[in-house]
């Protein structure tokens, strides 16, 4: 397996409004107490399993910057190169930034909901310019947009995947992807070359580390949920 590219990916440890079951999406939410236990945790069995990341690529987003910081420090890796990129933020979840997710069950009902939370190309509703959980004005984006689908997410991160993260698979780097829920679908869905359909079922836990082994075409060869 020498002439394989490594690519361990993680979703970030479990953020406050994960907690509180709310809409995310690019509010700058830090992790709970819990979601740091979860980092340094991912930390332990990236270390079990003998995987010293030589390269890392986070969001702009602190929940994703700090798991891989508590994540890497527990095997002493908290010096590596890092490029952080929007292109990797969780996905904008407009109008629905900030609400909590039951609250938005009762009010458009089941079938309304789970399009938004997972199919492949309906938006939530745009977020209203200026309002409390809008981004517009914040200095880490020259661009906000007003509200995604999971296509748009793969289509702002694909131009990333092989403008920099590829470039460093090729180097033979250990490359570590500490991202979020649906940035990390987006791209599994491109990997594993999954329909519409077959990624609305893909939900990635916290914190869970997963190691993808990619060939010289960038196809998976195998991948695996790693353990303790």
């Amino acid at each position: 397996m020498g002439n394989m590219y490594k690519l361990i990916l993680l979703r970030h440890g479990e953020s406050q409004w994960n907690l509180e079951n709310r809409f995310t999406g690019w509010v700058d939410v830090p992790l709970s107490e819990n979601g740091i236990a979860e980092a340094k945790r991912a930390g332990e069995i990236l270390k079990a399993n003998s995987l010293y990341p030589d390269f890392l690529f986070t969001s702009f987003l602190q929940r994703s910057i700090a798991t891989a910081f508590y994540c890497l420090e527990a095997e002493g890796r908290g010096w590596i190169d890092v490029k952080r990129s929007w292109r990797l933020n969780e996905r904008h979840y407009g109008a629905l930034q900030g609400k909590n997710k039951e609250e938005v069950r009762k009010e458009v009902g089941d079938e309304q909901f789970m399009l938004w939370r997972r199919s492949y190309a309906t938006p939530p509703d745009p977020i209203e310019a200026g309002s409390q959980f809008d981004q517009q004005g914040d200095p880490k984006y020259s661009f906000v947009p007003r509200t995604e689908s999971l296509k748009d997410v793969l289509e702002r991160l694909e131009p990333y995947w092989y403008g920099e993260i590829v470039p460093e698979l090729v180097k033979e780097k250990l490359v570590m992807v500490c991202a979020h829920g649906n940035s990390l679908r987006a791209l599994i869905k491109k990997l594993n070359h999954l329909s519409p359909e077959e990624v609305q079922k893909l939900n990635l836990p916290t914190a869970k580390p997963m190691l993808f082994e990619l060939d010289r075409d960038l196809e998976v060869v195998s991948e695996k949920h790693l353990e303790l």
